[in-house]
């Protein structure tokens, strides 16, 4: 059967001062009027029905995922008890799938909850086709690349080498000759001409016993202690057990520890429009902007004001005189005045809160 695993446990930081811990920007309505993770999750539709569904997140965000996603039950909802990157929270997954759920064979759709996908029945589509490539080869992995439409240095990079012998449904299939790190504008812009690479979308599908084995591999230590949390998971000593053994865990993205070493993986070029909101200045891609270049939400007064983000509520008015490339973000207790330019930098913003001990902006 197929599963559907949402990470949903990202900071969001370059989105401060809207996102914060206690609503990082997967649960926030950045674009549309639903937030990212409801986004996230509707879009599986049925090809995932609610009681194959998992999100794995922050401890402190389960209460509100759960708000957010009442189809789920609450044993669908797993709280980390400390951030541990990628391959921990997908190694968990999968053991509970196995395990948990009795379900050994299982295949993951495994995603992200902070991205935009448009036409949910063309994404449909293409899990389908992914789920398929897996039951063809059980040992393969399967990803889903985006076809670059400008020399991007803030995603990872696939490359594709030849065409899958045993590709099925509409969208192209090729098996992968590598994947490369975020690179400087250079050589993105190499990339981008040859016509060999796509962004890597964070999007995977795998058998459960796949990962599992791939992890047994190469991070067998990681996996040993996910086991350990597994094996007392129904116990009373189970929330203890997990908070033990996953804060002994050395984090590590699921790029580094399988992707970047596994030999039989798959890239299917994605037929569907694909965005990861990454910070503030991903907002005018998807909203667009107005006649000087802005991108508003909320009510504004702009006055000689161009190429500007401006995001505040419907009751607050924000006005702007003589400003150029800005970034202005109104929340209740923190305002956020920036070059747009320098949109990194916000993480540092956050990093001298923190030194600072004032939490309640955090």
């Amino acid at each position: 059967m197929l599963h559907a695993i949402i990470m949903a446990g990202g900071s969001g930081t370059r989105f401060w001062p809207a996102s914060r811990r206690d609503t990082p920007k997967q649960m926030l309505s950045l674009v549309g009027d639903e937030t990212m993770i409801r986004q996230t999750a509707q879009r599986l539709g049925d090809v995932v029905p609610p009681e194959r569904r998992m999100v794995v997140t922050n401890q402190r965000l389960v209460a509100e995922v759960a708000k957010q996603l009442p189809e789920l039950a609450a044993a669908a909802i797993v709280g980390e008890p400390c951030k541990r990157d990628t391959a921990p929270c997908i190694g968990l997954a999968a053991l509970l799938v196995t395990q948990a759920r009795k379900d050994p064979d299982g295949v993951m759709i495994v995603m992200p909850a902070d991205h935009v996908i448009a036409s949910p029945e063309v994404f449909q589509t293409a899990v389908k086709q992914a789920e398929a490539l897996v039951n063809a080869d059980p040992s393969r992995i399967v990803t889903f690349g985006i076809k670059p439409t400008y020399p991007a240095e803030i995603f990872g990079y696939i490359q594709r080498d030849k065409p899958l012998a045993d590709a099925c449904g509409d969208a192209p299939a090729f098996q992968v000759a590598r994947f490369r790190e975020k690179p400087d504008a250079a050589t993105a812009a190499e990339f981008l001409a040859s016509g060999d690479y796509y962004w890597n979308s964070g999007i995977f599908c795998w058998r459960a016993s796949t990962i599992l084995d791939a992890l047994r591999e190469r991070q067998p230590e990681t996996l040993a202690h996910l086991e350990k949390i597994v094996d007392a998971w129904d116990t009373p000593d189970g929330p203890a057990v997990f908070e033990k053994e996953f804060a002994a865990i050395d984090g590590v993205s699921i790029d580094y520890a399988v992707m970047e070493h596994a030999t039989n993986v798959a890239v299917i070029e994605a037929p569907f429009e694909w965005d990861d909101l990454g910070g503030w200045q991903s907002l005018p891609r998807r909203l667009g902007v107005d006649d000087a270049g802005n991108t508003i939400v909320g009510k504004h007064l702009g006055l000689k004001t161009t190429g500007s983000i401006v995001r505040s509520t419907p009751d607050h008015l924000v006005v702007t005189l003589g400003c150029e490339d800005l970034i202005v973000v109104h929340t209740p207790n923190a305002t956020l005045v920036a070059n747009k330019h320098d949109e990194e930098s916000i993480r540092k913003i956050v990093k001298e809160l923190e030194g600072l001990g004032w939490d309640e902006y955090l």
